[in-house]
């Protein structure tokens, strides 16, 4: 490379430890020029190997300033046997090892673990059937941390423990749906040196039968012999009412298995009414928590924070990358290129210079200009000027 990225001297510094699948005689292109190209293309709005393969063409000119490309750009049939080649497990590993070195995680950063399916990713010629990949999303620090897919014949439930225990977690809180309410997810939480904030629901039928009959008999008696803390917020927008009330105890005498469960110091309740256009609706949800029982405040930011994985990262994966449609499926190819999407959105997210447009623009943005997405690769002397020049003081309109 001829000059120093933030993507070189980070990134790919990480990825470097990749093993290329290729066989070494065959190789006419490096890793390093399909990592990178492959990653500007995705910052650009590239979906598949065909466009990546013309969009490197039309850059090949300003890909030369600092890649080698001693025989031009690959062919998109490279790409593709490239990707469906790369072992994704260690691709994610180095991915989480890259994200860890640039994201400085704060004490009390709320780690979202969430589920996702590739919609388009399902082979019929082969019966393979639709990816789904669980995903952890820091989300203080809007990035994605890591990514693991479920395994065929299983579900989240096996890939959780997967995901954390590559995951650097110390001081954080995780919060997951009750798929994870699992003796070894929060075993595995806690060793990791974290907190958890999971829900209830009837994967645990007694444990959610327990919780629910223990804060209905302290509701009836307005919790008058059981320790607790409450707080209460109101969102109100576009029409929609919404009030939620959050209830948390340290009191556990009631549950006979606590011990089996790692860490667990306390419950909570949350009841949220909602009210659209006079019609209202009500859900109460149950949780289970390593936070201590005096702080309400910091049970609800857990909750109301965890579905910001659904409007931050899922929502923009749909909408901004297209990512449901996607139709690449060979091989280990749709795993790869939900990595590669990942890489571009945490390096479109860093960008604090257009905090007023979304992803979708920026990514548009970077295609229309090579400074600005030497700016987000990390490029000296990229040329990127944020700030556009100021009119002059007295200048007439043309």
């Amino acid at each position: 490379m001829k000059s120093p990225t933030r993507v070189a001297a980070s990134l790919l510094e990480k990825f470097s430890v990749l093993q290329d699948p290729r066989i070494e005689r065959t190789r006419k292109h490096s890793m390093t020029d399909i990592l990178v190209i492959s990653i500007c293309g995705f910052i650009c709005g590239i979906d598949n190997w065909v466009e990546l393969e013309e969009f490197g063409n039309i850059k090949k000119d300003w890909f030369k300033t600092f890649l080698e490309l001693p025989h031009g750009i690959p062919s998109h049939d490279t790409f593709g046997r490239f990707y469906g080649a790369l072992d994704p497990e260690a691709f994610s590993r180095c991915f989480t090892s890259w994200v860890q070195a640039i994201a400085e995680m704060t004490e009390g950063e709320v780690v979202a673990v969430d589920g996702k399916t590739l919609r388009r990713s399902f082979d019929k010629a082969s019966s393979k059937a639709a990816i789904h990949m669980v995903s952890a999303w820091a989300t203080q620090n809007g990035v994605v941390l890591g990514q693991v897919k479920t395994d065929e014949a299983s579900n989240e439930i096996t890939a959780i423990p997967k995901l954390l225990e590559i995951l650097h977690l110390q001081g954080c809180i995780v919060t997951i749906d009750a798929i994870g309410a699992q003796k070894e997810v929060v075993k595995t939480i806690i060793e990791k040196g974290a907190d958890y904030v999971i829900s209830l629901k009837k994967n645990q039928p007694a444990l959610h039968a327990a919780t629910e009959a223990f804060f209905a008999e302290a509701r009836e008696e307005g919790f008058e012999t059981v320790p607790h803390k409450f707080t209460e917020t109101l969102e109100k927008e576009h029409g929609r009412l919404e009030t939620r009330k959050y209830w948390v105890t340290a009191r556990m005498d009631w549950f006979r298995e606590r011990r089996e469960w790692e860490g667990l110091t306390s419950v909570g309740m949350v009841e949220s009414t909602r009210e659209v256009n006079g019609v209202a609706s009500k859900e109460v949800r149950y949780f289970i928590t390593s936070l201590d029982g005096d702080d309400a405040e910091k049970f609800a930011r857990a909750v109301r924070t965890h579905w910001n994985v659904e409007n931050n990262l899922h929502w923009v994966l749909d909408v901004a990358f297209d990512e449901d449609h996607s139709r690449v499926r060979k091989n280990n190819a749709p795993e790869n290129m939900a990595m590669l999407r990942h890489v571009a959105l945490n390096l479109l997210k860093g960008d604090t210079t257009t905090k007023k447009v979304g992803i979708k623009t920026r990514r548009k943005k970077a295609g229309w200009s090579n400074e600005y997405l030497a700016h987000l690769l990390g490029v000296r002397n990229s040329g990127y000027n944020p700030d556009p020049p100021k009119k002059q003081p007295g200048a007439k309109r043309a």
